[in-house]
């Protein structure tokens, strides 16, 4: 993946996360936008505080970069409890889990991210654990193995996954309190740049914060790492005030375009417009054709491109939607599939392309 496009990527690099944790808030109050999450969250934890207990199970789920793993870390500082962080991936057997559940201490809050990515051993420990604070600890193999109980002190499982369904439902229905986390509205966008920028001491008009808000995706992580870009881009060309033209020259450097799109999406939709005539293709087809990974085109590009109305997915493969011919610049030609009837409507046979079963 090229610079460019890591600028809206979901990774980023070590720099950025310690800069990204100082820009994350301390408490809900300061928390941006999610307000119905917001508001349903501080009632479980002001419950909690009034029967002096920890706060019931939390899972939260939703695209990354909305405010997850922030969260979490605002329950521990509200419940004034120690928070320990792990991850789904990072527990790949039940004993590393044991390790971490009999090493905690009464209160403390276990963030486990990605968590529907846990192994099943390990999944089927935590159920006991989180209805029971109970774990057995199988001593032996074979005929002479004995299961020893452990009792856990009791805590808080705060479980984040951009993958909700992939969750077992008797682990999903542990869970005391369950939260989905949505896109963020420009408006709210904006109130995350604005306190941003106040804490990088940064001069920013109006203008410029709604500019950098239209395009981020409409995911607070990748404001913040636009707001950095246009900062680096003002002070390398001696600009104290940044206003909506700097801040626009700033991204289109870094080939972030009106609507958010980077190269990579914009090389899709030029792939998919002018060499397949709109589709369908498939996806590994089109993959090929902009010299990029399948799974980098399924999980970097598809997912907004979707969301926008640019890109649609069909039995038959991916098809451009008049929005992204809009956005090209292109007229929609006659007979383009605009939608999964199209071939019929427009007196034509679509041929399923070589990987249709990739679609």
């Amino acid at each position: 993946m090229s610079e460019n496009q890591q600028i809206t990527a979901s990774t980023s690099e070590p720099e950025e996360r310690a800069l990204e944790a100082a820009l994350r808030p301390k408490n809900l109050h300061d928390f941006v936008g999610q307000a119905r999450v917001r508001q349903q969250l501080s009632l479980v934890l002001e419950a909690s505080k009034i029967r002096e207990r920890s706060a019931d199970h939390v899972l939260l789920s939703g695209p990354p970069g909305l405010g997850k793993t922030t969260l979490a870390m605002i329950i521990a500082a509200e419940m004034n409890a120690p928070l320990r962080i792990s991850s789904g991936p990072a527990i790949q057997h039940a004993g590393d889990l044991a390790a971490i559940l009999s090493s905690l201490t009464e209160g403390e809050v276990l963030f486990l991210d990605e968590i529907h990515r846990m192994s099943r051993p390990a999944e089927e420990m935590l159920y006991m654990a989180m209805e029971d604070f109970r774990v057995d600890i199988v001593v032996g193999k074979g005929a002479g193995a004995t299961a020893i109980p452990l009792d856990l002190p009791p805590f808080t499982l705060v479980g984040a996954t951009t993958r909700a369904g992939l969750l077992p439902g008797p682990l999903r229905d542990r869970f005391g309190f369950t939260g989905h986390l949505e896109f963020y509205s420009t408006d709210e966008l904006e109130l995350v740049l604005r306190r941003s920028a106040m804490l990088m001491d940064m001069s920013v008009n109006s203008a410029a914060f709604a500019e950098i808000a239209m395009r981020s995706r409409g995911t607070p992580r990748i404001s913040n790492r636009l707001l950095r870009r246009v900062r680096d881009w003002a002070l390398v060309h001696g600009i104290e005030q940044i206003d909506a033209r700097s801040a626009s020259a700033a991204l289109d450097m870094y080939e972030v375009d009106s609507r958010g799109l980077d190269r990579l999406d914009r090389n899709v939709l030029t792939a998919l417009c002018t060499k397949f005539g709109g589709g369908p293709v498939g996806l590994s087809t089109l993959a090929i054709a902009v010299g990029e990974e399948t799974e980098t085109v399924e999980t970097v590009a598809e997912p907004y491109l979707v969301r926008e109305g640019l890109l649609g997915r069909t039995p038959r493969g991916r098809i451009a939607m008049p929005a992204a011919w809009e956005h090209l610049g292109l007229t929609v030609p006659a007979d383009a599939p605009l939608n999964e009837g199209a071939a019929s409507q427009f007196g034509r046979q679509v041929p399923a392309p070589e990987d249709e079963f990739d679609a």
